[in-house]
């Protein structure tokens, strides 16, 4: 591992697209891993360094902002600053009609799928500008085309994470930094667990793996300086 290796920061690190981004970006990079479970962390972090890269595990909640100051404050300790920045912490919830749904769990998936993005985004902003670094939101299809099943918060919260890149692409492109607002269709996860009607084996089949998600991200992660991903979509052949 070359002490000049990139520092890259996953949250959601601890299953799914997530793990899959940070295994797939690890060769030659020192990766900061966070989540709210430990121990999917450290699995996470033995998938790293099996990758090439080094980890360090930071478990927090992507929504608490004094969480997230800490964690910054731990990487720049151990390796001086962030580079890049890959945001897959996400929620859903069964209820997502007007019809059915709980304003507690409304505030909470605007909370994790917007507000956290930018809070996460705002705390390392003055390491992205210091080494032109990118920032890789991974949102979702239903944030690129209206998706009836996705629900009210969770289409609300993902749409605006379009403005949330296209902001920083604006503002933030004469300091080199760069934001790609990353749009996956249906991934075999167990985020699926969370749909009122949970998708069978056959259902899944048909789907993205996490893995195809984890390529997409280090594609754009290893763009060079003079090229942005401004929007990324990858859906399945054959759609659930």
């Amino acid at each position: 591992m070359m002490a000049g290796s990139r520092v890259l920061w996953v949250t959601g690190a601890g299953s799914g697209m997530g793990r899959s981004a940070a295994v797939a970006a690890a060769a030659d990079r020192r990766v900061a891993l966070s989540g709210r479970r430990v121990d999917a962390l450290q699995e996470t972090a033995a998938l790293v360094e099996s990758a090439g890269g080094q980890a360090l595990v930071l478990p927090l909640d992507a929504r608490d902002g004094d969480a997230l100051a800490h964690a910054h404050d731990a990487i720049s300790s151990a390796w001086g600053r962030v580079d890049d920045l890959v945001l897959s912490a996400g929620l859903n919830t069964p209820r997502r009609t007007w019809a059915d749904q709980s304003m507690t769990e409304v505030e909470a998936v605007v909370a994790t799928n917007l507000t956290a993005v930018v809070r996460a985004v705002d705390t390392v902003l003055a390491d992205l500008r210091a080494s032109g670094g990118q920032v890789v939101v991974i949102s979702s299809l239903s944030a690129w085309r209206f998706t009836p099943y996705a629900g009210v918060a969770y289409s609300a919260s993902k749409s605006a994470l379009r403005a949330v890149c296209q902001t920083l692409n604006a503002q933030e492109a004469r300091h080199g930094v760069r934001a790609c607002h990353l749009c996956p269709g249906d991934v075999d996860t167990e985020f699926l667990d969370l749909r009122p009607t949970v998708p069978d084996d056959t259902a899944r089949s048909t789907m993205l793996r996490p893995d195809d998600v984890g390529r997409a991200v280090r594609f754009v992660l290893e763009s060079p300086p003079w090229v942005r991903v401004d929007e990324l979509v990858i859906s399945p052949v054959s759609p659930a």
